[in-house]
């Protein structure tokens, strides 16, 4: 999930080697494997949330991992957002987080939920985790009802903008950091309030708040299915960049209303080209029928319950009615984006969802063939942003620019393969990738690690850690080698 540069300041975090060689003392050379690795933590009472059940997984892990940098990778980066991304309080009597992305002061309703949903496992052990999660829950809720067609949010409800985006020809709001459309902004909460429910059965998250939020979200995807109009959201910005802004008095390239819902925006804040994203469209179908259990199981709503699912239903019909294409192979897969007359394109974006990243949300089986080919498909030359250098092999996107590879991509890869060698293969590359920092990046350089953007990305640090315990539980014989 990533910004523009000129209002939201994301890619002035490269760092070169100058900065790379103050970042670190670490030594890199062949046989140096077994030095000590100064922690990349901070002091535990500078650390804003410590949860005794992460920290203690974070040792059970570690004592099973083989390869010393990997285990020092994975203790610096699977505590991330809670050492330094959390911020809990109380509002109304209940618990609240702010949860932010890292070096970006605001709460993003994809990152946020992305950041927390790696620990959810560990929520029956720790109150306070349980607290941190029902926190956000209903921080996210209350977000929702603020404006549901926000993907950013301040802390304050009443703040305004801190991301340059209050000159944006849309309707900005008090508590809204940036407002472009994206369907996975809904989607990722509520799968992280299916995640969270099914981990602990604990219903009180899921208020009559929530649920009022929920039923925006959903009524949010039936207006973005613009079934008989344009709907309400509209979005330019005052930018040179395409890739900010929308066409046609922002609301976005000419579609046929298929069924399909629109996202005007990326997972990556990028503009889409045609608005009928193919991956947020199969997380959305995932997602609505993972809130229908919670609201079944933990609310009782029935026909709150039917509602989503017949959404889903809807979708799931559209995409495969209109959202495959050919693979120039005589084989089909999923397009990447198309406009319901037919067109379509195919590419894939290391921002999850992503075709690549569909497993990932439970939005396709990493077995089903066609996943199969599609992932196969975008980890090729086909897609326009898969790079191959000297320093690794991955995917990319447009936001940062050609030759930049997404750690994302490749942490993504390995969780899509049983096959240990390119397993290993991945390992290598991001325990080669990481520029001495000890954490992962947002992107770097094919030919070039040295030269990497966001230092501080919370985000890509957890799903780092997500891939370790992965592994730790589908590959451990490959753990507790040496890559």
């Amino acid at each position: 999930m990533e910004h523009d540069t000129m209002n939201l300041g994301r890619r002035d975090v490269m760092v070169g080697a100058a900065a790379l060689a103050l970042a670190t003392t670490l030594p890199h050379a062949a046989g140096a494997a077994r030095a000590v690795r100064p922690s990349k933590r901070p002091a535990p009472g500078a650390r804003r949330f410590t949860s005794p059940a992460v920290e203690a997984e974070i040792k059970r892990v570690k004592a099973k991992m083989g390869d010393p940098e990997l285990a020092w990778l994975f203790e610096n980066c699977y505590p991330n957002t809670l050492d330094t991304t959390v911020k809990v309080g109380i509002v109304d009597g209940k618990p609240d987080a702010f949860v932010i992305t890292g070096d970006i002061e605001a709460l993003w309703l994809r990152d946020s939920s992305a950041q927390l949903q790696t620990y959810v496992h560990l929520a029956p052990k720790d109150p306070a985790l349980r607290r941190l999660f029902a926190g956000l829950i209903a921080r996210q809720a209350r977000c929702i009802l603020i404006d549901p067609y926000a993907n950013a949010f301040m802390e304050e409800p009443t703040a305004l903008s801190n991301l340059g985006a209050r000159t944006d020809q849309t309707e900005m709001k008090p508590g809204v950091a940036e407002r472009k459309w994206e369907i996975d902004s809904l989607c990722y909460p509520m799968r992280l309030a299916h995640g969270y429910w099914t981990a602990t059965r604990d219903k009180t998250p899921f208020d009559a708040l929530w649920a009022k939020a929920m039923a925006r979200a959903v009524a949010t995807f039936r207006e973005q299915q613009r079934k008989t109009d344009k709907g309400p959201y509209h979005f330019q910005r005052l930018n040179v960049s395409p890739t900010e802004t929308l066409m046609f008095e922002g609301y976005g390239a000419p579609t046929r209303k298929v069924g399909l819902i629109h996202s005007m925006f990326r997972p990556s804040d990028d503009a889409c080209l045609y608005p009928f994203l193919i991956p947020s469209n199969l997380f959305a179908v995932a997602a609505l029928r993972m809130l229908a259990t919670v609201q079944r199981e933990a609310r009782g709503d029935t026909a709150a319950a039917a509602d989503s699912e017949a959404l889903a239903a809807e979708v799931e019909a559209a995409l495969n009615a209109h959202g495959r294409m050919a693979d120039g192979q005589g084989n089909t897969v999923w397009a990447y984006e198309v406009d319901g007359f037919g067109n379509a394109i195919f590419m894939d974006d290391a921002n999850v969802p992503s075709l690549s990243g569909l497993p990932l949300l439970g939005a396709a089986d990493r077995r089903d063939p066609m996943f199969r080919r599609t992932a196969a498909l975008a980890w090729s030359e086909r897609n326009p942003y898969f790079f191959s250098g000297q320093a690794a092999r991955g995917i990319g996107g447009p936001h940062i620019g050609l030759d930049m590879i997404w750690p994302m991509s490749i942490i993504t890869h390995a969780m899509n393969s049983d096959d240990d060698a390119e397993i290993r293969q991945c390992l290598a590359w991001l325990k080669a990738t990481h520029g001495g920092t000890g954490f992962m990046h947002e992107s770097f350089h094919k030919d070039d690690p040295a030269k990497f953007t966001r230092s501080w990305f919370a985000w890509a640090n957890g799903l780092f850690g997500e891939l370790i315990l992965d592994l730790e539980r589908r590959k451990p014989a490959l753990l507790a080698a040496r890559i």
